[in-house]
């Protein structure tokens, strides 16, 4: 079972004392490094710009700098607890910036297991993402049963409870460019992948 969560303005929502807080008591940085965290986070504004005209510049009191490597290092950071925190039901996350994963895997006779251990975890997750600033869009998180071609009559097709929402499982996710289908076959991507280079050859 793949399960993709989904998060709303994730960059934009870091809590900057949190981050500072964790920078120091999880990884030990203290001293000149921390200041040099501080203030690379502190002092920074924001202002629309259409034409000549400007808004009043206002401070950036949360969030870290999307356009920077450093800023996605520094989310990751600030995610780790989160990781851990699945790992406590024996299930395996996954993280690359604000894109993560859920993964679990069971015999097709207890998928009802794992996906009321999924359903417990996910609350867990979505109350340390709300005590953390960051918000979890149950409505967008998208769920996938994996198995082989011959064993896709034994997946599951009922819904899994992700926080107050009854997700149904999909046939075909796409995770960071790539299309993963039910059947792992990669009939999906490939077809699309040679759909595109048709098109560049012509």
């Amino acid at each position: 079972m793949l399960t993709m969560l989904d998060l709303l303005a994730a960059f934009d929502s870091v809590d900057h004392d949190t981050l500072l807080q964790r920078l120091r008591k999880s990884y030990g940085l203290q001293g000149r490094v921390l200041d040099w965290f501080t203030s690379y986070l502190s002092g920074r504004v924001q202002h629309v710009r259409l034409s000549a005209t400007s808004s009043t510049p206002s401070k950036v009191l949360f969030g870290v700098p999307q356009g920077s490597v450093l800023g996605q290092i520094l989310f990751l950071l600030y995610m780790t607890d989160l990781l851990q925190l699945v790992k406590r039901y024996q299930l395996i996350p996954h993280a690359y910036t604000d894109d993560t994963q859920i993964y679990g895997f069971c015999r097709p006779t207890d998928s009802a297991v794992l996906s009321e251990k999924l359903s417990v975890c996910v609350d867990e997750v979505s109350a340390w993402m709300a005590a953390n600033r960051l918000q979890l869009n149950h409505a967008k998180t998208k769920m996938l049963w994996c198995s082989s071609s011959h064993r896709q009559h034994q997946v599951p097709a009922n819904p899994v409870r992700i926080g107050n929402t009854d997700v149904l499982p999909v046939r075909l996710v796409r995770d960071l460019g790539v299309y993963i289908d039910a059947d792992v076959t990669m009939r999906v991507h490939v077809t699309t992948v040679v759909q595109s280079c048709f098109a560049v050859l012509r």
